[in-house]
C-alpha cells in the first residue's frame, strides 16, 4: 500500500470512528453526527483507529480521549468490548493498546468514555460511545474452496462454451486490495481460458476432439492485490474430460466376410458378425444395416448387437440339398450430430458369403403334433390313426417307428399305425400323451421324436348312482308334504348339455314320496303321518335312478328311514334303531370285563409266586446254623500268625478236617439257583437280613462262597485250604527286590519246618 492509499484509508476510519455503526448503517451522514454529537456533548473525538497484527513491545498508543471539561484533577474511564483488557487509557486520555488484533475476528469494538472527579468522583462528563476501528492488512492469501475440481464439456464445442467455475475466499477486507481476488489459468492455455475476475473457466476453441485427446488438467492461481506485484497467492487443479459426440461414421472392418453354416441349425441361429470400426463411444455408436439383396433377406437377418456390431442370423431354416452358397451386400450407416467431421467413407459396404454345411439329419415327421380320437371300450387292435416321417437326405434312407411303453397303444412299426392294445375306459383316463420315435433303419440310426395326444371318447357305459351315504330319519310327529331327505345322484359319465337324470321307486310306498327335482335331485316327503317307533323302527324305499344315454344305464339303491322321537323344531331327535346300531352290546361288554379281571389275576400270581419264593430263602437262612467271620482290618503286608487274632481258624480247620463229616449246613441242602434272577434274588435277601439284623455287627456267611467251597464242582478259591507244601517254595527272590519287600522275605525266605507255617 502505497503513502496516497493509506492517507485515505486512514481518513475514511477518522471519520468512521467518530460515527456509531447504526448510523452509518443507516446512512446518516457523517456531517450530522459530528453536528449532533458537539450539541449533547463536550467530547473532541480524535479519529482512533488500530492496524492488526502489530508486534511487540506493548501496549501501543492509538489515539486521544478529549473533552473541553477535562482538567488536571480529572480522570478517564472507559468501559464496554474490551476495556481495561485490550485497551487501556492513562489520566491524559491517551489510548493504548495491550495485545495484536485480528481484523478477521473482530473489526470494530465499541466503548464508551466518561470523566470523573478524582476526590470525588463525580461525574464531569457523562459517558459517550466511541468506537475503534481494525485496520487490515494483507496476511491473508486467498484460498480455493475445493482442493481440486472436475469438470467436462462435449467434444465440438464452440468457442466460448463455459466448463466449470472456480472460487477462491479472501478473509481479508474485500473493500481493499488486500481482499480482491483474481484468476490466472497457468496450464492448459492452449485449449482453455479463464475469466480473470469471476474464476469461470472457457473453451479457447472449437475443435476439441475426444478420439484424439480425451481429457484435460488444468492449473489455475488464485492472487490478492491485483494491481500490485505482491500479494498472496495459492493453486488448483481442474481435471476436464471431453464427452463423446456421434460424431464418427461406422465402417466395416472388412470388406468381405464369409461364414460357414450346418444345414440342421433352426431359426434365429447366429451365422456370424460382421465387425465395425467407430471411434465413438458405445452409446454414441448408432449403425443401422441393410442387406441390399431381396431375395436373400427372405432367409437371413442383421440387427446390432450388445457390441455394436453386425450379428447376421437365419430367419428359416436352410436346405444343403436345395442351396449350399448364399452371397449378398450389406451395407452400413449411422446418422451423426450436425457439426460431425467425417473422416471416411470407406467399407461403408461389405460383401457376404454363407457357405451351407450338409448333415445327416434325424427324420421329419409331416406334423409337428398329432391328435387322434376313439371311442372307449372299442376293441382291441382297432386302429386309432397314422403318424408319418420321412429322411429329408439325398439317401431316403427306410423309416420305423416306436412308442414308448406304459400305454394302451402299440405302433406298427413300419407303417406308423396306432391301435389300440387294450380297451380304453375314459372314466379311468380321458387323455393320454405318447411320444413316437421315428428311426433311421440303417445306418446311423439318427431319432426324431413327436408327440402324439390321444383323446378318448365317451360312450354311456356307467349308470348313474346315489351320493351316498344317506341316513334319512322321519319323526313321530312329521305330518304329510314333510321334506325328510334331499338326495343327490351322479354319473361317472362325460355329462352333455342334453343329459339328464331322472329318479322313481322301485316299489311304490304307502307312507312316503319320491319328487325328481330334474336337476339332479329328488325329496323324499311324507305321504302320510302317524310314525312310531314301537310299531316300525324303520322303513326300506329303493330308489331308482336313470340317464337318458344310449343305451340308458339305471341302478337301485336301497335307502332305510329311521323313526325318531324328535322335538318341535325336528332339531334334537333320539332313535332306538340307531343307538342300537352305533351302540356296545351287552355280551361285549362282558367279555371286555373278563379280560380286564384276567389280567389281573394273572399280575397278582405272578407277584405273590415272586414274594413267596422271597420269604422260603429268608427262613431258610434264619433257621440254618451258619459258620461266620467277624470282618476284620488288614495291614498291607499281611501280620503272618497274628492275623489269627481277628478270628479263630481252628473253628474252620475242624469243620473241614474232622473225621465225622458233619451235616451239610441248611443252605447246602438248598438246591443252587441256576439262573441269574435267582442270584440276585438270593443276594437281596442276604442284604435284608444283614440291615434289619440288631444284634451283630455287620458280617458275611460263608455259605455265601459256598459255590466255590466243598459242594462245588469249581473247587475253592479261598487261601485258607493252602497246602502245607507250599512253604518249601523258595521265597529267596524277595531279598532281591530291596528294602519294601524286607519283612515279606523274612516270613517267606527263613529256613524251618512245616510247623512253623501251620495254622
Amino acid at each position: 500500500m502505497d503513502f496516497l492509499q493509506w492517507v485515505a484509508v486512514s481518513s475514511f476510519f477518522l471519520i468512521l470512528a467518530s460515527s456509531s455503526p447504526e448510523q452509518l448503517w443507516m446512512g446518516t451522514s457523517l456531517e450530522n453526527s459530528f453536528a449532533h454529537h458537539r450539541h449533547k456533548r463536550e467530547w473532541q473525538w480524535n479519529s482512533i483507529f488500530v492496524q492488526e497484527e502489530q508486534t511487540p513491545p506493548f501496549p501501543h498508543k492509538i489515539g486521544k480521549l478529549k473533552s473541553t471539561r477535562f482538567n488536571k484533577n480529572a480522570m478517564f474511564i472507559i468501559q464496554g468490548e474490551g476495556a481495561n483488557t485490550i485497551f487501556n487509557v492513562d489520566a491524559q486520555g491517551d489510548l493504548f493498546v495491550n495485545q495484536p488484533l485480528d481484523r478477521e475476528e473482530k473489526e470494530i469494538y465499541k466503548l464508551q468514555a466518561e470523566i470523573r472527579e478524582n476526590l470525588t468522583g463525580v461525574v464531569l462528563e457523562e459517558a459517550d460511545h466511541f468506537y475503534i476501528k481494525v485496520l487490515d492488512i494483507n496476511d491473508n492469501a486467498p484460498k480455493f474452496e475445493q482442493s481440486q475440481y472436475k469438470g467436462s464439456v462435449k467434444e465440438g464445442s464452440p468457442e466460448g462454451t463455459s466448463v466449470l467455475t472456480v472460487k477462491a475466499l479472501d478473509p481479508d477486507d474485500a473493500t481493499t486490495e488486500n481482499g480482491k481476488v483474481v484468476y490466472e489459468l497457468i496450464e492448459g492455455t492452449d485449449a482453455f481460458y479463464i475469466d480473470r475476475t469471476t474464476g469461470t473457466i472457457k473453451t479457447k476453441v472449437s475443435s476439441l476432439d475426444r478420439e484424439k485427446k480425451s481429457s484435460y488438467k488444468l492449473t489455475v492461481r488464485a492472487k490478492d492485490m491485483p494491481n500490485f506485484s505482491t500479494g498472496g497467492s495459492t493453486t488448483t487443479t481442474v481435471a476436464i474430460t471431453l464427452e463423446d459426440e456421434n460424431d464418427n461414421k461406422a465402417t466395416f472392418k472388412y470388406p468381405q466376410y464369409e461364414f460357414e453354416i450346418k444345414e440342421n441349425e433352426p431359426a434365429r441361429f447366429t451365422v456370424g458378425k460382421m465387425q465395425i470400426e467407430d471411434k465413438d463411444e458405445p452409446q454414441n455408436k448408432n449403425p443401422v444395416f441393410n442387406i441390399e439383396d431381396s431375395e436373400c433377406r427372405k432367409i437371413f437377418d442383421i440387427k446390432t448387437d450388445l457390441q455394436k456390431d453386425g450379428a447376421i442370423f437365419l430367419l428359416q431354416p436352410l436346405d444343403y440339398e436345395n442351396k449350399q452358397r448364399y452371397t449378398f451386400e450389406v451395407a452400413v450407416s449411422e446418422e451423426t450430430v450436425p457439426s460431425a467431421q467425417v473422416r471416411s467413407h470407406k467399407n461403408d459396404k461389405a460383401r457376404v458369403t454363407v457357405n451351407v454345411l450338409d448333415v445327416d439329419e434325424p427324420p421329419v415327421f409331416t406334423n409337428e403334433t398329432y391328435r387322434f380320437h376313439v371311442k372307449e371300450n372299442v376293441p382291441v387292435n382297432t386302429i386309432i390313426g397314422r403318424v408319418s416321417a420321412w429322411d429329408p437326405d439325398k439317401a431316403n434312407k427306410t423309416i420305423r417307428y416306436e412308442i414308448n411303453k406304459g400305454f394302451p397303444v402299440r405302433i406298427n412299426e413300419e407303417t406308423g399305425e396306432l391301435l389300440t392294445a387294450k380297451e380304453l375306459d375314459r372314466e379311468l383316463n380321458a387323455l393320454h400323451q405318447l411320444i413316437v420315435t421315428a428311426v433311421e433303419y440303417y445306418p446311423e440310426g439318427l431319432k426324431s421324436h413327436v408327440t402324439v395326444t390321444l383323446n378318448v371318447l365317451d360312450v354311456n357305459d356307467n349308470p348313474p348312482e346315489l351320493d351316498m351315504p344317506y341316513n334319512p330319519i322321519v319323526c313321530e310327529n312329521d305330518g304329510p308334504g314333510m321334506l325328510i331327505q334331499r338326495i343327490r345322484a351322479t354319473d361317472k359319465d362325460e355329462q352333455t348339455p342334453d343329459a339328464k337324470i331322472s329318479f322313481s321307486l322301485a316299489e311304490p310306498s304307502a307312507n312316503f314320496s319320491l319328487t325328481d327335482n330334474h336337476d339332479g335331485t329328488a325329496n323324499i316327503t311324507v305321504k302320510q303321518g302317524g310314525f312310531t317307533d314301537k310299531e316300525t323302527e324303520k322303513y326300506v324305499l329303493s330308489v331308482v335312478v336313470r340317464d337318458n344315454g344310449i343305451p340308458p344305464q339305471s341302478s337301485t339303491t336301497t335307502l332305510t328311514i329311521t323313526v325318531c322321537k324328535c322335538d318341535v323344531n325336528r332339531e334334537n331327535h333320539h332313535c332306538r334303531s340307531h343307538y342300537k346300531g352305533a351302540g356296545v352290546s351287552v355280551p361285549a361288554i362282558i367279555v371286555i370285563l373278563l379280560c380286564i379281571i384276567t389280567i389281573i389275576v394273572i399280575v397278582l400270581l405272578f407277584v405273590l409266586r415272586k414274594r413267596y419264593r422271597k420269604d422260603a430263602l429268608v427262613n431258610l437262612s434264619k433257621g440254618s446254623g451258619e459258620i461266620h467271620e467277624q470282618l476284620v482290618s488288614y495291614d498291607e503286608e499281611g501280620g503272618g500268625e497274628m492275623d489269627t487274632n481277628g478270628y479263630d481258624v481252628s473253628v474252620l480247620n475242624s469243620a473241614r478236617h474232622n473225621n465225622v463229616r458233619p451235616e451239610p449246613s441248611l443252605y447246602a441242602k438248598v438246591q443252587k439257583p441256576t439262573g441269574k434272577a435267582d442270584m440276585a434274588i438270593m443276594i437281596e435277601v442276604k442284604k435284608d437280613e444283614a440291615d434289619h439284623d440288631k444284634d451283630g455287627i455287620p458280617y458275611d456267611t460263608l455259605h455265601i462262597y459256598g459255590y466255590e467251597g466243598p459242594e462245588s464242582l469249581a473247587g475253592s478259591l479261598s487261601s485258607l485250604e493252602t497246602s502245607s507244601s507250599d512253604s518249601n517254595l523258595d521265597y529267596d527272590f524277595l531279598n532281591d527286590w530291596g528294602p519294601r519287600f524286607k519283612t515279606l522275605a523274612e516270613l517267606y525266605g527263613v529256613d524251618g519246618s512245616e510247623d512253623d507255617f501251620e495254622c
